[in-house]
């Protein structure tokens, strides 16, 4: 059962994560456009290894809310945080160790969507 108090955050979290997959599909096109098919690739494969652990995040962190859920909310976050650099690692991990990548794309748009959450609040205000 979802606390009505989570509705806001996980609804802002997902948005930002929406507005980051679209950014990066942008990009991806982008990169197949001017360098090719292998390039789009690498760079599609650094997307998923940021998105998929922010979208694990986006669901752990806003699981509770409310004054006498307050020590579940800290723990909740900071569990949500450690979980997600877990599973970027681990998929960090498996795609240098089992994938062949193009280093420049895969890194570029990885680097941009870490970076991307930094800017999307501002862009998701000035839509309201």
């Amino acid at each position: 059962m979802a606390n009505e108090l989570t509705k806001p955050g996980r609804r802002f979290a997902y948005m930002q994560t929406t507005l980051i997959t679209v950014i990066s599909l942008i990009v991806i096109l982008i990169i197949y456009i001017f360098w090719g098919v292998e390039s789009a690739k690498s760079a599609l494969l650094g997307g998923i290894v940021g998105i998929i652990p922010n979208l694990f995040f986006a669901y752990k962190a806003f699981k509770y809310a409310g004054a006498r859920s307050s020590k579940k909310v800290v723990e909740s976050f900071f569990s949500g945080v450690k979980q997600k650099m877990a599973i970027m690692a681990v998929l960090l991990g498996l795609t240098l160790k089992f994938v062949t990548i193009s280093p420049l794309p895969f890194f570029s748009l990885f680097c941009l969507v870490m970076a991307l959450p930094i800017i999307t609040p501002f862009i998701i205000k000035q839509q309201r």
